[in-house]
């Protein structure tokens, strides 16, 4: 059949990725629809004013138990570094600013120096050719039975035939932005609409600067408040003097974040010192289009996540998979990578490729 494919990913982020790598591996012809132009989704990064590390606009953290990414990282050749600690981090409420003796905040984690945006571009290389942008994918329709089935994936530039379809977005975007045909199954479509979107109601900021400063102070660049606007603050820089910056998530607001309230706050908590930075980035992962449906923030039933539904095949050739969906650590990367593991296997398994 023309236009036809053994499998079609929906969404370039690090599961679809993940999972589009795998079923290629194997040596099933794989198309990826992307809406965005660009891979990685909740996976954004931007280069630091020095030019040489990523700044992390969206999910940054990786744990040592987690063994998907650091093995994936490695493979990939792609550099990390621990999270910096060290030093004391700081507690606010409306009565001022208290200075906790060690940092109680952080957990030891890594991150990537180029940003965790840099996981989901290596493994694009290997996929460019089949990767198209700017498809936001609306419909999927099985026609023809057993092993004849296939799935018609509507999309802004047309229609597409595929043996299976790997939807790789928020289950909750997936139902809300896709026309399925047979529907799904009801208690799959009433799971899907619950499970929430991880960092869907999350606004992050970034203030680089020229050194981290709060260092040579005795600080962790660890911070919790109680006054906002940001509920948490931690350091975003490498080792050493390289990609200084502070992060924080915002509080829940309805409201803009305002940029100055934003520097008044790191004043209260730094020092002047924090007065002037670089640059400031906001992130509103609510207004994302491709990531949060309007209805976001009423999403809460975070007991959805890695509900075992997920791991079944939507009338044997559909799959739903999202760190929502991933059987372990959901909600980070390594849970995004266990999903992409489920659902290429399974693929893999009902399309007859060798793993």
């Amino acid at each position: 059949m023309p236009n036809a494919h053994d499998v079609i990913v929906v969404g370039a982020g690090i599961t679809g990725l993940a999972a589009a790598t795998r079923v290629a591996a194997a040596g099933l012809d794989v198309l990826v629809l992307e809406a965005r132009d660009r891979v990685g989704g909740r996976l954004l990064s931007i280069p630091a004013r020095d030019g040489h590390h990523g700044v992390d606009l969206g999910a940054s953290w990786f744990w040592g138990d987690e063994a998907r990414v650091y093995e994936l990282a490695h493979n990939l050749g792609l550099a990390t570094h621990a999270q910096y600690t060290a030093g004391d981090a700081l507690f606010q409420t409306g009565e001022g600013v208290q200075r906790l003796d060690g940092n109680p905040i952080d957990a030891p984690a890594l991150r990537f120096r180029d940003g965790a945006q840099s996981l989901p571009l290596a493994l694009a290389t290997s996929l460019s050719s089949s990767i198209r942008f700017a498809e936001p994918v609306h419909g999927l329709r099985i026609v023809g039975d057993g092993d004849a089935a296939q799935v018609v994936v509507a999309h802004r530039g047309g229609t597409t035939h595929a043996r299976c379809v790997v939807v790789a977005v928020p289950p909750a975007l997936a139902v809300t932005d896709i026309v399925f045909e047979p529907a799904l199954p009801i208690e799959l479509a009433r799971l899907a609409e619950r499970t929430p979107i991880w960092m869907g109601t999350t606004t992050k900021v970034v203030a680089e600067y020229e050194t981290p400063f709060w260092r040579r102070d005795g600080l962790a660049g660890s911070a919790i408040s109680y006054t906002g606007p940001l509920r948490e603050v931690h350091d975003l820089g490498g080792s050493g003097d390289q990609a200084a910056a502070l992060f924080g998530f915002a509080m829940p607001t309805s409201e803009p974040l305002k940029h100055d309230a934003i520097i008044a706050q790191l004043v209260a908590l730094f020092g002047q010192q924090a007065h002037a930075p670089l640059a400031l980035h906001v992130t509103d992962w609510r207004t994302e289009r491709w990531t949060s449906p309007a209805h976001v923030e009423q999403l809460g039933a975070y007991d959805t996540y890695s509900d075992p539904r997920y791991r079944n095949a939507i009338h044997e050739r559909i799959w739903l998979a999202s760190t929502e969906t991933g059987p372990d650590h959901a909600g980070h990367i390594e849970g995004a990578l266990a999903a992409a593991e489920v659902v290429g296997r399974a693929v893999c398994g009902l399309l007859g490729a060798q793993q």
